[in-house]
C-alpha cells in the first residue's frame, strides 16, 4: 500500500515533467503561440530583402522600385517585410503576439516548425485566430479585400 501511494505522485511527477518538456519543444511553442493568441506573427527584427534593396540602390540608382520600395533623396528605401506586416496590424489597433525569431535560440528550429506547418521557410508568417494568413505581401492583400477584416471581426468603416 506505501509502494502504492509513492507510486502515483511519482507517476504525476513523471507527467508533468515529460508535458513540461513537451511544451518547450519548438513545435509545441509554435503551437500555443499561434492557437494562444488572436494574431501572432512570426518575424526578425532585420529583413534580408532590406540589406539586399539598399545594396541594390547603391549599386544601380534604382529606376524601377520592388514592392515595399519607395524613393527617398535620391535613393531606395525598402521596408522590410516583417515591419510592413506589423504595419498593417498597428494600423489597425491590433496588438499581435510578436515572435522575432532572431533573438531566440530556438530560432532557427521554430523556423523549421513553420516550413513543416506552412510550406514556407520565409518570415513574417502571419497567423489570425489560428488561421494561417501568409507573408507579408498576403498580409496586405487580405486587408486590402476584407478578409483580414473579416477573420478580425471588424468592418471595414472601423
Amino acid at each position: 500500500m506505501a509502494l502504492a501511494r509513492l507510486a502515483f505522485p511519482l507517476f504525476l511527477l513523471l507527467a508533468a515533467a515529460e508535458f513540461a518538456a513537451a511544451t518547450r519543444s519548438p513545435s509545441a511553442f509554435v503551437q500555443n503561440a499561434i492557437y494562444s493568441n488572436r494574431i501572432t506573427i512570426f518575424s526578425k527584427t532585420y529583413c534580408p530583402g532590406k540589406m539586399l534593396a539598399v545594396l541594390s540602390a547603391l549599386s544601380f540608382k534604382c529606376s524601377v522600385l520592388a514592392p515595399g520600395m519607395k524613393k527617398h533623396r535620391g535613393c531606395c528605401c525598402f521596408m522590410g517585410y516583417s515591419m510592413r506586416a506589423k504595419r498593417v496590424f498597428r494600423d489597425l489597433k491590433e496588438d499581435p503576439y510578436i515572435v522575432e525569431l532572431d533573438l531566440r535560440e530556438d530560432g532557427r528550429d521554430i523556423q523549421s516548425v513553420l516550413l513543416d506547418l506552412v510550406g514556407r521557410h520565409t518570415v513574417p508568417q502571419v497567423f489570425v485566430n489560428g488561421q494561417h494568413i501568409g507573408g507579408s505581401d498576403d498580409t496586405v492583400n487580405a486587408l486590402s479585400n476584407g478578409q483580414l477584416e473579416k477573420l478580425l471581426g471588424k468592418n471595414q468603416s472601423q
